[in-house]
């Protein structure tokens, strides 16, 4: 067995949401190293362009694409899902990592930060999942099976709100119905799996990991003393959407430097000292 054999994605094509910026664009760069074609959706169409040159730039064995896609509502979907079928012919990798959250005290947190947030993390993902299974079920094969990575986080493993209850909510449900899918879709040869990940440098989280000393203070939090690197989530994708990873399924893959089994002190320290 060598690293061609275990993680090579010659041939194969790949969608991924949210793939401009952040932890998509890292899955994205991580897929084309390992020689896919990567066509990148997002709200913003144009910096899905710009993304795509820029990667296409770093000359890796794959190519990419970048065009707009909106999973928030039901027309979003269905276009972006119509976009993909004219685009390719076939599908071997969905990564589900479009996302939204919110941010507000306990006692203000509105209404509305519900719908806008789990429209998009929760309602998005299944549909475009469920629009984009005939292109999946195409090509998957008992030994080489289609592939879905979702994007979960840390926060819906942990009981961590931070102030992004409904974000924190979205994530756990992406976990458990990424276990419901990866049930009901094995008989299809199509693999579900899901990142649950700590801090990495996004827009998303830019209010903490804009600059390298705020970065710092919050790797200290974390257990193995860092935020997460581009290569944690390359490696990730590489490894669950390569023949390496074609005997998995259901799974939770934490990438978050140990937080996810962060508990509390222990209860008996203070007797001893």
């Amino acid at each position: 067995m060598t690293p061609d054999t275990l993680f090579s994605l010659a041939g194969k094509t790949a969608l991924v949401t949210g793939g401009a910026t952040g932890i998509g664009r890292m899955a994205a760069e991580g897929l084309m190293a390992a020689g896919a074609y990567v066509l990148i959706a997002s709200r913003k169409g144009e910096a899905c362009e710009e993304a795509a040159t820029w990667l296409n730039a770093l000359d890796l064995p794959g190519r990419a694409e970048g065009f707009q896609g909106d999973v928030a509502s039901a027309e979003g979907v269905a276009a972006l899902a119509e976009d993909v079928g004219r685009r390719t012919g076939h599908l071997n990798i969905l990564m589900n990592n479009a996302g939204r959250t919110w941010g507000e005290p306990l006692g203000g947190f509105p209404y509305e930060a519900w719908d806008k947030v789990l429209s998009v993390n929760v309602t998005g993902l299944f549909q475009l999942t469920q629009a984009l299974l005939p292109l999946l079920r195409e090509t998957a094969q008992p030994g080489d099976p289609g592939r879905v990575v979702n994007v979960g986080s840390v926060m819906g493993e942990v009981p961590m709100g931070d102030g992004a209850y409904s974000y924190s909510a979205s994530k756990a449900a992406v976990h458990h119905l990424t276990q419901i899918l990866a049930k009901e879709l094995a008989g299809d040869h199509i693999t579900v799996n899901a990142l649950a990940p700590g801090p990495f440098v996004s827009n998303m989280t830019a209010f903490a990991t804009a600059d390298d000393e705020r970065r710092e203070k919050v790797g200290r939090g974390v257990p193995l003393g860092r935020v997460g690197r581009p290569e944690d989530i390359a490696a990730c994708l590489q490894f669950l959407c390569g023949p390496g990873g074609s005997y998995v399924t259901g799974a939770i893959l934490p990438v978050s430097g140990g937080i996810n089994v962060t508990t509390g002190p222990s209860i008996f320290e203070r007797a001893f000292n």
